[in-house]
């Protein structure tokens, strides 16, 4: 049974907070309070709604009674001693998660649900080393974590509960990566943040259903505290090099402290876990460095400079434009955005909400609760619109969709953003995109981001931009736009991966070379020829429509973790995937990615690389990412044992 506070509040204090809760996660949890499994089995039927309210399509007397006979149960229960009957059957919890998901969950989903609704476990993914290795041979494999965002804090984590020594390095001044990094305004996560959270730490006190920047990185500190991982990372410290000796089995990492003093380190395997949003990426214009006035990217946000009655460019409408536009636009005197694509706009009402209170009582004081309502939201990101973004290849109606389901959705999110535009049919057709829905982000959205458009001190420009001139910018018209602070919101070095970090393996083989400007890797993590080499965030491990990306991470850091017991468990001292292995998997990649809306030639962005090839993407169901890393299998690998002296 998790832990939750015990009910000590009145009548009054469980109604109001019933108000709040998402009903169809209450109705869950009321049959594991009471036992009885009838309330999933007479009229109320939750229906499945990406876009919907979240209560299933309930009617206001179905809604009513819910609310009403929770309160009888909570009280019954609080006053039976909080004492839980004997939990419901396999067959019932079957039945709950068709239920709580309103739809009929296919088979194969189920070993990956249950195992993400962890009604048994806290931590379902932790893994159990026991005492099946000896502690010396622990002792004796060093790892080396390179980063100390959300992957690299996980990753040390799992290491340390395993008893492998590690040395954890981050070229920032603390944890928190991205959202240490991130501080222009507006700044938040852009999955609710119930699932953004790693499974095992959830936090029952989330101020807003997609909470903002600090709030993201207190969290990630909080965490790195109660597991003791801050006080081992060493700050404003960056790898230069690392240099796999074949004949030791050993990597020497060379690492520059931020004084300039450098040291070496010697591990038997590294993590990389830098993430593929980390540096910033300027636009390739005539000029930019000859402009006058301020100006610096939404990534290196610059505090210093007073926006106050300012008159502003804004270059890009991506996920951190989206953010901060509406932010300074009432204070600016004059903004000019300059966009080259529009964003498809996700609806998502609570986008600014705060979390309800009676939401937060429920989570923390009713039993099965919270499982149940992070569940709901795991099943309604997880693959749900995922068939709407597959493109069908004899699909040829129109380039700007690449199915009939995926039209179905771009006429759905088309009249979204017709309903903001205000009537203005010249505005509407700047802010309706003219590719597919799904071949670039989506951002989520609460109507926030036209309204800032649509205000008298803000001008959207469409016309390409030329140069960027001391003055201001000048767009292909010749029209030139002066103004005395530009703010480049143009997103991010995404495809370099690993970069500027150099790593030799085997041979002296430099990895940028290997991979001439296309990262690849098997399952996203090992690399031929780089033994003992494991990413988190690697190639091809970006999700787009469905879930959140501390999923993908919880899943390769077991995987790396099986990596490291295997080597153990063997006596190895090295492993790689095979050649075979890793080309193969890559075409099953590249040939996924083609087939969806974000690999059809007609879609540009940045998830495509300098080649024209989708390198960040998963294009498959997260249920298959989560099968292939559950544990590594031998027969992928090469494996080698130290040599005999």
């Amino acid at each position: 049974m998790p832990s939750c506070l015990p009910i000590k509040d009145d009548d009054a204090t469980i109604r109001k907070a019933l108000e709040d809760a998402h009903l169809p996660s209450l109705i869950a949890a009321l049959v594991h309070i009471t036992g009885d499994a009838s309330p999933i089995r007479g009229d109320i039927k939750p229906l499945y709604d990406f876009f919907g309210d979240g209560q299933g399509s309930l009617t206001p007397e179905q809604c009513e009674r819910t609310k009403t006979q929770a309160s009888a149960a909570l009280k019954a229960f609080a006053a039976g001693g909080s004492k839980m009957p004997p939990q419901p059957s396999g067959d019932v919890i079957r039945e709950l998660m068709d239920f709580v998901a309103g739809a009929k969950i296919p088979e194969h989903y189920v070993p990956f649900l249950m195992e993400e609704l962890a009604l048994t476990s806290d931590d379902a993914k932790a893994g159990d080393w026991g005492n099946a290795i000896p502690t010396a041979a622990k002792k004796d494999f060093r790892v080396l974590v390179i980063g100390a965002g959300m992957s690299g804090v996980l990753a040390a984590i799992r290491l340390k509960q395993a008893g492998i020594p590690f040395t954890i390095v981050d070229k920032n001044s603390d944890v928190g990566g991205t959202w240490f990094e991130n501080t222009y305004p507006g700044c938040r996560v852009d999955n609710p943040n119930h699932l953004y959270s790693y499974s095992f730490e959830p936090n029952y006190d989330w101020p807003q259903h997609y909470s903002t920047q600090g709030k993201l990185w207190a969290y990630f500190r909080g965490v790195a505290d109660k597991y003791g991982i801050r006080e081992l990372v060493k700050f404003d410290t960056e790898v230069i090099e690392s240099v796999y000796d074949e004949a030791r089995s050993l990597w020497t990492s060379r690492l520059r402290h931020k004084d300039g003093r450098e040291e070496k380190i010697e591990t038997n395997a590294i993590i990389t876990a830098v993430g593929q949003l980390n540096r910033p990426k300027m636009p390739d214009v005539k000029g930019i460095e000859s402009f006058k006035g301020a100006s610096f990217h939404s990534g290196n946000w610059n505090h210093s400079v007073d926006l106050k009655g300012k008159r502003v460019a804004v270059i890009g409408t991506g996920a951190s434009a989206f953010q901060f536009v509406p932010e300074i636009a009432p204070e600016v005197g004059r903004m000019f955005v300059f966009q080259r694509s529009a964003p498809w706009l996700g609806p998502a009402p609570d986008y600014h909400h705060d979390v309800e209170e009676g939401q937060k009582w429920l989570l923390k004081h009713v039993p099965f609760y919270a499982q149940w309502y992070r569940f709901w939201m795991f099943w309604m990101l997880t693959d749900g619109i995922y068939a709407a973004v597959q493109a069908d290849p004899t699909w040829t109606t129109r380039l700007d969709s690449v199915s009939a389901a995926n039209d179905f959705l771009r006429d759905v999110l088309t009249q979204y953003i017709q309903s903001q535009s205000g009537g203005d049919e010249a505005f509407f057709k700047k802010v309706v995109p003219t590719y597919p829905p799904g071949g670039k982000r989506t951002v989520r959205d609460n109507g926030v981001w036209l309204a800032a458009l649509r205000r008298p001190n803000v001008e959207l420009i469409v016309d390409p931009i030329a140069e960027i001139t001391p003055r201001g910018v000048k767009t292909k018209d010749g029209k030139e736009y002066e103004v005395d602070v530009i703010i480049y919101g143009t997103g991010f070095h995404a495809s370099r991966f690993l970069s500027p970090m150099t790593f030799k393996g085997r041979g002296g083989v430099d990895l940028h070379r290997q991979w001439d400007g296309d990262a690849r890797a098997y399952l996203g993590i090992t690399i031929p020829n780089f033994p003992n080499l494991f990413c988190m965030y690697g190639p091809n491990t970006n999700i787009v429509v469905n879930g959140s990306i501390i999923f993908f991470s919880e899943c390769e850091i077991r995987y790396i973790m099986g990596c490291i017991e295997t080597l153990l468990e063997n006596g190895y001292v090295a492993m790689e995937p095979k050649r075979d292995i890793h080309d193969a998997f890559n075409e099953k990649i590249d040939a996924g990615n083609k087939q969806m809306a974000w690999g059809v030639p007609q879609v540009s962005s940045w998830y495509k690389n300098a080649k024209g090839r989708v390198a960040q993407n998963w294009p498959f169901p997260l249920v298959e990412y989560w099968a292939r890393t559950r544990a590594p299998d031998p027969k992928d690998f090469e494996f080698r044992k130290a040599a005999r002296s």
